[in-house]
């Protein structure tokens, strides 16, 4: 507990109100557009026709839908560059400084039917993706599903479908103002040493743990907080840049978030019938959730490069299985439940990929480089959001291309990444020390070595 009087039930309604507000609506954005899919395609198509009495090709209704899914990924690009400077501002009032950004999306989509305006939809998921983007970089993924697709995922009621977002975002400005900053924040970024040991006291820390906080106040004393473009120059970051960067575009490229995205054509290339996709659908938010609470139990005991590795490793098995079971008709069920664990295994492995910023950088560095890591990941949510359709004309071999990405995540993290489990900050910068200065450390060896024997040549002849 790092909260005053700190009862856990604090830090836990803290922790939900910001996910509740925050990182749901990451998952809940991309899940949401599955269900009205054919409605708001038919409304697109209906606009062209009244507006300019043209009748769209297939093709092209797909590619302007296209465009409405994945431009959520460029407004999450640009939400992922500010967030960073807000949270250093703002501290956790940045997430509800936010939620305007959400709002005033769920306001144009609500009303994007009547207006008869598709690129008020888009316009809606642009300043959504701004929302996600920023606080996908304070909390990490907790739920998915709010409310039944069932009903909001009908023809007369897509509007509302897309602009219940709303909900968790009003929760959340109700409830977070009334909890405390984080005495790390307090301390380090606002350099109010009172404010934190008030937020300290009374509580059960752990003496590691402050005396980890008050060291690396001592070792950033003086420092401003570094720009993005600052560590992409600063050899001493190099390889805890290059990790977060690839680990990050991989958990996109990886497929994972492509089936929220595009449910529907997924689960019918799988073959499975029409009436039962939506009821699937849910499945997948149902799986995410197992594998949050499985990961949970897992992480402390396995430790991160583990359950990245492993994780990895087990999508590309089943991205295999998927393929092959896609070779035969007759096997929808098995697809699907290929789909299935390929989620379970994303959310118990590059699904804890949010932490690895916090854990290899210091508090200077880390809103730069969550920066970095968020935009990695929009683009590349961006990218494949908006090749999948087309990407699908593989058919079976569809998954082929995930698969690989897969396997040379798993291969990266295994040469090149350190656990981070149960290590200290400056532990696990000694680690990647190793990495960044791997020249100077073979020149300091063969010195040494040199030295040595020279030594012992001086020695002998002294004799």
């Amino acid at each position: 507990c790092l909260y005053q009087q700190s009862s856990p039930l604090t830090l836990v309604l803290m922790v939900a109100s910001a996910a509740i507000g925050g990182t749901l609506q990451y998952g809940y954005n991309l899940a949401i557009m599955n269900a009205p899919t054919v409605f708001i395609q038919t409304f697109i198509n209906e606009t062209f026709l009244e507006r300019w009495d043209i009748q769209l090709e297939d093709y092209q209704v797909t590619l302007v839908w296209t465009i409405i899914v994945s431009i959520f990924s460029l407004g999450g690009f640009a939400g992922a560059l500010i967030a960073g400077p807000m949270t250093i501002r703002f501290g956790k009032n940045c997430l509800l400084l936010n939620n305007i950004f959400l709002m005033s999306g769920a306001l144009l989509a609500l009303t994007s039917r009547a207006a008869k305006s598709f690129e008020m939809i888009i316009i809606s998921r642009i300043l959504v993706g701004i929302n996600a983007g920023m606080s996908k970089d304070v909390t990490e993924l907790t739920l998915r599903h709010l409310l039944q697709e069932s009903i909001l995922g009908s023809e007369p009621c897509w509007q509302y479908l897309l602009a219940s977002n709303a909900v968790p975002g009003l929760i959340q400005l109700l409830t977070l103002p009334w909890f405390p900053e984080s005495p790390r924040y307090l301390l380090i970024d606002r350099g109010d040493k009172e404010a934190c040991l008030r937020r300290l006291r009374g509580c059960e820390v752990q003496s590691s743990e402050l005396d980890e906080i008050l060291q690396e106040q001592a070792e950033t004393k003086g420092m401003r907080p570094k720009q993005p473009w600052e560590l992409f120059t600063d050899r001493s970051m190099r390889w805890q840049l290059i990790s977060v960067m690839i680990i990050s575009s991989a958990m996109q490229l990886c497929g994972n978030d492509s089936i929220y995205f595009y449910a529907s054509y997924v689960f019918k290339e799988a073959g499975i019938s029409d009436e039962k996709i939506q009821y699937i659908t849910i499945g997948t938010g149902t799986c995410e959730f197992t594998a949050c609470i499985m990961c949970n139990l897992l992480i402390e005991r396995k430790g991160r490069r583990f359950m990245l590795m492993g994780g990895f490793i087990l999508m590309t098995v089943w991205a295999v299985v998927f393929t092959i079971a896609l070779s035969f008709e007759w096997m929808p069920y098995l697809s699907m439940g290929c789909i299935f664990t390929y989620i379970l295994s994303f959310g118990m492995g590059p699904g804890v990929t949010g932490v690895l910023p916090t854990e290899i950088f210091n508090q200077t560095a880390r809103p730069a480089a969550y920066m970095i890591a968020g935009s990695m990941m929009w683009i590349n949510l961006g990218i494949v959001g908006m090749i999948f359709p087309f990407l699908s004309e593989l058919s079976e071999y569809c998954f082929v291309p995930f698969a690989a990405v897969c396997v040379l995540s798993a291969l990266y993290i295994g040469l090149f990444l350190p656990e981070t489990k149960g290590k200290s900050l400056s532990t696990i910068t000694r680690e990647f020390h190793k990495l960044n200065f791997k020249d100077q450390a073979k020149n300091f060896e063969s010195q040494t070595e040199a030295q040595y024997q020279l030594g012992e040549v001086c020695h002998s002849t002294a004799m």
